[in-house]
Formats: structure tokens, C-alpha cells, sequence
């Protein structure tokens, strides 16, 4: 049976050394990087399962990493688990708009670290494949396959989270789903979110979609729903 590949990208190499460790007992595969540079030059040769990324890294930062490998077709589909000292709310908006499947903060347990790594790639495993329906409401055009968004033929551009935020109520019309739901079905069971960062993605996204803001209803008290007659 083939063994996950996982790429850890920190600069301190203690850190990178007990992971390591950890990973390798535990019967992962184990690729290690300390700059952002490093890794946008080896992704495509080491192809890893999953990155364990820190977001402080000397050069090009743990952000740009992640912004680089998610607007690239070829490697926006691994996952991405950041791991990280920056612990504020706003950091973590920030990594989930950008698509991390996951936000653990330092000092961290590598018991929870490996929990939370299989978790992810099992998520990755049981994940339908996806189409490429179109989504066509007035105005607006979602296309899952191509992920792209159009309002009257204008191209909008949405983040990783806002993108399956939006697909995701958009095939559910007059639905009513509730923060922590909607947060499961975009990036998965247990992911550590608030409501507060569930309506800042929303109103970032209403934002984003002008006219079109209309179409995503606040249900007070539940949640969110998507209106096709607003």
C-alpha cells in the first residue's frame, strides 16, 4: 500500500525535525522545506498528499505560497494545513479565503497535528469527483469545473472559500443552512470556524457579487439560504 506524501514547510528546523519524526512512526512519507521558494520549485516533482505549512517563512511567506498553489490548476486541489503562530480571528479569514483545509495554531500537539492530517486526507479520499455543471441564475454564472463566476458576462473573482460558499448555495436554492453547516460542506466535519467567520466570508462574497449580492438571504437566527427570485 503506497504511503501519503507529506511536505512540511517550516524554517526552524527543531520543528521540522519533530514532525518529521512523528509523521515518519506514524508511516507517512516525509518532505521537508524551510522557504517559501523551496517549495514552488519542488511541488510538482515531490506531488505530496498534503502540506503542513507555516505562514512565517523568511522570503515568500506562507500566504503567497498558498495564493501561488490554489490559483494553479495542477496543484490546487492538495491540501493544505497551516501551522502557524499567528492565531488571531483575522488570520484564520484570511487562511480559510485562501483555502486551507486547516489552522493549527503554535505551540501545537502532534498527536492533534496527525489526528487533524488524517482527517484531512481522508476528506480528500472520500471526496466526490467534481463536474462541470453550470450554475445559471439571471444573471449570474457559476461553473463548478472551470471555477469561474460571471455576473452579465463579467468575470468575478472570488477566493477558494467564497467560491465553494457560493456553489454550494447556489445548487441548494431556497435551502436554509446554518453556519457550521455550511462550513462542513466546503471544507469538511469538525473544521475549527466561528460564526463570525462564516459572515465575514458571506459578506465578502455579497460584496464581491454586486447586483447579484442580493441573491444570498440572511435567515435570522439559522443561517443562510440562496434565492434564485430575490
Amino acid at each position: 500500500m503506497t504511503k501519503e506524501k507529506i511536505l512540511i514547510v517550516d524554517d526552524e528546523e527543531d520543528i521540522l525535525e519533530l514532525l518529521k519524526f512523528n509523521l515518519t512512526r506514524e508511516g507517512y512519507e516525509v518532505v521537508c522545506a524551510g522557504t517559501g521558494e523551496k517549495v514552488l520549485k519542488i511541488i510538482e516533482s515531490v506531488n505530496p498528499d498534503l502540506i503542513v505549512l507555516d505562514l512565517m517563512l523568511p522570503g515568500t511567506d506562507g500566504l503567497e505560497v498558498t495564493k501561488k498553489l490554489k490559483n494553479n490548476p495542477k496543484n490546487q486541489d492538495i491540501p493544505i494545513i497551516m501551522l502557524t503562530a499567528k492565531g488571531e480571528e483575522s488570520d484564520i479569514v484570511i487562511g480559510l479565503e485562501l483555502g486551507a483545509d486547516d489552522y493549527i495554531t503554535k505551540p501545537f500537539s502532534p498527536k492533534i497535528l496527525i489526528a487533524r492530517i488524517r482527517a484531512v486526507i481522508r476528506r480528500k479520499i472520500n471526496k466526490p469527483a467534481g463536474d462541470a455543471s453550470e450554475i445559471r441564475i439571471h444573471d449570474l454564472v457559476i461553473h463548478t469545473g472551470m471555477r469561474t463566476v460571471l455576473i452579465k458576462g463579467k468575470p468575478v473573482e472570488l477566493t477558494f472559500t467564497e467560491f465553494q460558499i457560493l456553489s454550494f448555495l447556489a445548487r441548494r436554492p431556497g435551502w436554509v443552512f446554518t453556519r457550521s453547516q455550511i462550513i462542513d460542506k466546503v471544507r469538511g466535519d469538525n473544521y475549527p470556524c466561528t460564526d463570525r467567520i462564516i459572515d465575514v466570508q458571506i459578506a465578502g462574497l455579497r460584496k464581491k457579487l454586486g447586483c447579484c449580492g442580493i441573491y444570498i438571504e440572511t435567515v435570522r437566527g439559522v443561517g443562510y439560504r440562496f434565492r434564485e427570485n430575490p
